[in-house]
């Protein structure tokens, strides 16, 4: 079956599903195969709980007039999608970055739908799967589209951009992070600014973050700059108001806009900066900006202020890694309260070689910042040395336990740490 008979089903289903616990009435099922499953075990099952089709690679499966037998099934994904994207002759914006690229896909999106029919990537549909089935889930009268990419090893932002072709795009910052798959932090930023080197061969156009190290030196002569930075930036200015904790910004493009966002930490400035800077570039109004910005409110884990009894947390557990560590914890040192500071970190994930290294440097720079007391959870952290005001717990089981017997009052929390270690258990 070539690729124009394989779309023709695509669009007489009901969407795209890898996951058979998830089959929307009439979707095509795509059995997806890796070293520790293989969808092609559960086609037969889609079937039956509702899907219309389902692609498989299993030639031992029955002869069925809606199973549809390919060579790979994930090749097959990713070309059905750029397939769909070519139909498409509207902006693309890829967005990646070591840290804060999905909360400025977020923010950039929200503002984008305050005057175009925006379609964006969901959660952190981020990957090769993730970009595939966020390009199939496009409906046709879409006007924008934002596409998160991530990466853990060089070369797959370059992939990536194969099977999205975007038209614009962004790199939040580069940072420390996936270390182990990157090799090193030259690793990072070879493979962040293979998007710049896409772009620069298709004449798109790149928004570049004056205020962030490092972006402007990775870009190609050929490709065409929006530059921006906290500011005049031409045609009107932004600047950070305050971060206490919430972060607000002053607009002005003739007159003063003063925007309250709900984000938390002066960290979130350039995601913010970031989406405002896009906005206006596609010359979506101020005013639409600022009530988008306004009415935007972050979820999964990421910055949210959370207040119990006397007690305020901010849980950023979604995503750990060196760079965000320092700035989060940083940020936090800062925080004008009245209340007792106690960090909770858990270890930053897939740091390789420079694990130990980089889990000391965050250790000592928790010493520096006079808080109360810091609670470190993860086996990485078990290595290291601690200072008088520490302890450690071996994961999250172990700091619950040990948390819900204390009687906190008037605290101020910090919790951040890498996924797999689930911080945000804690206040269940």
């Amino acid at each position: 079956m070539n690729i124009n008979e394989l779309y023709r089903i695509f669009q007489s289903c009901a969407g795209v599903s890898t996951d058979s616990r998830n089959l929307p009435e009439g979707c095509l099922f795509v059995a997806l195969k890796g070293e520790r499953f293989d969808g092609n075990a559960y086609a037969l099952d889609a079937l039956d709980k509702g899907a219309a089709y389902a692609l498989v690679s299993d030639k031992d499966l029955p002869q069925n007039d809606r199973l549809i037998q390919v060579k790979d099934t994930l090749k097959t994904l990713q070309d059905l999608a750029l397939h769909h994207r070519h139909r498409f002759d509207i902006p693309f914006i890829a967005i990646t970055g070591s840290n804060g690229k999905t909360t400025t896909k977020e923010l950039v999106s929200t503002v984008l739908s305050a005057k175009y029919k925006t379609h964006f990537t969901k959660g952190n549909f981020n990957n090769h799967i993730g970009v595939p089935l966020t390009l199939l889930a496009l409906p046709s009268d879409t006007e924008m589209a934002v596409i998160e990419m991530g990466a853990n090893h060089i070369g797959e932002i370059d992939f990536l951009c194969q099977i999205a072709e975007p038209t614009h795009g962004l790199i939040t910052n580069v940072g420390k992070a996936h270390l182990e798959g990157f090799g090193s932090f030259e690793g990072v930023k070879q493979t962040k600014s293979e998007l710049y080197r896409y772009l620069s061969k298709t004449w798109g156009k790149v928004f570049v973050n004056r205020d962030e190290a490092h972006l402007w030196d990775l870009i190609p002569r050929e490709v065409e700059t929006v530059p921006y930075a906290q500011g005049n930036n031409g045609r009107f200015e932004v600047y950070l108001a305050a971060a206490d904790p919430f972060v607000k910004i002053v607009l002005k493009n003739g007159k003063s806009l003063k925007i309250s966002t709900n984000l938390i930490g002066a960290y979130n400035f350039n995601n913010i900066m970031t989406a405002i800077v896009v906005g206006h570039y596609f010359e979506v109004p101020h005013k639409a900006m600022q009530q988008a910005l306004e009415a935007y409110t972050p979820t999964n884990n990421r910055s949210q202020l959370i207040e119990k009894k006397t007690n305020k947390y901010i849980l950023d557990a979604y995503n750990a890694n060196p760079t965000s560590m320092e700035i989060a914890l940083n940020n936090f040192s800062t925080l004008d309260t009245n209340l007792s500071k106690i960090a909770i970190l858990g270890d930053m994930l897939e740091l390789g070689e420079d694990s130990e290294m980089e889990h000391q440097k965050i250790v000592e720079l928790s010493d520096k910042c006079e808080l109360k007391q810091v609670l470190l959870v993860g086996e990485q952290f078990g290595k290291i040395i601690l200072h008088k005001n520490m302890m450690h717990f071996e994961d999250i089981q172990a700091l619950k336990s040990w948390f819900d017997q204390q009687n906190f009052t008037n605290t101020y929390f910090l919790i951040k740490g890498s996924r797999g270690i689930r911080l945000e258990k804690l206040l269940d």
